[in-house]
């Protein structure tokens, strides 16, 4: 598994592999009902990416727009959403150094860079549980990937 597209492949369908564990959690699965969605962006701009329905495309659809949101701002700022919006609001950096207006900030947890062991950068975007379930949901299946 030498070829970045297919670990991307991989990340995706083991994240699809934890989504049931998740819904099981009170306070996980009332979130989206299941419907979530993933965003990968490669440092290339290359998009990757997972609509997951349970039952409700409609929610599904927005899981992914919200994703897409995550990714797009960490590939932007190179920063976990949420950690950006604090160090923009603590006038630790500037508004303007990403391209991203405050109206447009993600605001909440569940983007994050990751790194491969190959060192291939990506930005992800997770949508449809808690911010502190969806970025987990990603380092799991990151670390599953790196030990297989």
């Amino acid at each position: 598994m030498n070829n970045p597209q297919e670990r991307i492949v991989h990340l995706i369908q083991r994240m699809e592999e934890l989504i049931p564990l998740y819904m099981k959690k009170d306070e996980d699965k009332g979130v989206s009902n299941g419907n979530v969605a993933v965003c990968i962006i490669d440092e290339a701009g290359g998009v990757f990416g997972k609509v997951f329905i349970h039952n409700n495309k409609i929610r599904a659809r927005e899981s992914f727009r919200v994703a897409w949101t995550k990714a797009s701002q960490v590939w932007l700022t190179g920063m976990k959403t949420g950690e950006y919006e604090k160090k923009v609001y603590a006038n630790e950096i500037s508004e303007n150094i990403a391209g991203i207006s405050k109206p447009d900030f993600i605001g909440w947890e569940g983007g994050q860079p990751i790194i491969l062991k190959d060192g291939t950068k990506l930005s992800v975007g997770f949508s449809g549980f808690r911010g502190v379930t969806d970025l987990e949901i990603v380092l799991k299946a990151l670390e599953q990937i790196e030990t297989a």
